[in-house]
């Protein structure tokens, strides 16, 4: 069987509002942070979009891609469908929170309401808000102004199971 696309996929720019919109449609992705000798580093993020267009994703203080962004405020997320067949990457200025050092700081609430758009309701909002500094976590704000990527294409259907 031949699969026959119904339109012409569009790979390049892409409106910012359709790539923030498809972005909603997932949580996660990968982010693409510039290391200091210029090569890119990437890793697997959990992110929600909130109703500003900004991307939250949680990270720890410790890790490379916050040593990045402290370098260099910039980030992409590729976000891909689920059927793997339309992407779109955002890109944009990152703002960083500061490390979360009290459970009731600033940064512990923003986490808190990472969470909740991400997983609902924890069952011990002392012990996330506790892990929360202990972790030494950030939240990333990124803050699109670029996107790309290739959206016009139809979903596929997964492959019959063979019988």
């Amino acid at each position: 069987m031949v699969t026959r696309w119904c339109q012409p996929a569009i790979l390049g720019l892409v409106e910012l509002r359709d790539a923030i919109d498809f972005a909603r449609t997932n949580r996660w992705s990968v982010l693409t942070t510039i290391r200091g000798n210029g090569h890119p580093q990437l890793s697997n993020v959990a992110y929600y979009v909130g109703d500003d267009g900004i991307i939250r994703i949680s990270i720890t203080a410790g890790r490379a891609k916050y040593h990045n962004l402290l370098r260099r405020p910039w980030a992409a997320l590729h976000v891909t469908r689920q059927d793997f067949f339309a992407y779109a990457v955002l890109e944009g200025a990152v703002e960083l929170s500061p490390v979360a050092t009290r459970p009731d700081d600033d940064t512990v609430a923003e986490l808190i309401a990472y969470y909740r758009a991400l997983s609902g309701e924890h069952e011990d909002w002392d012990d996330y808000r506790a892990a929360m500094v202990a972790e030494r976590r950030a939240v990333v704000r990124l803050t699109p102004d670029r996107a790309y990527g290739m959206l016009g294409l139809p979903g596929r259907a997964e492959p019959a199971e063979q019988e």
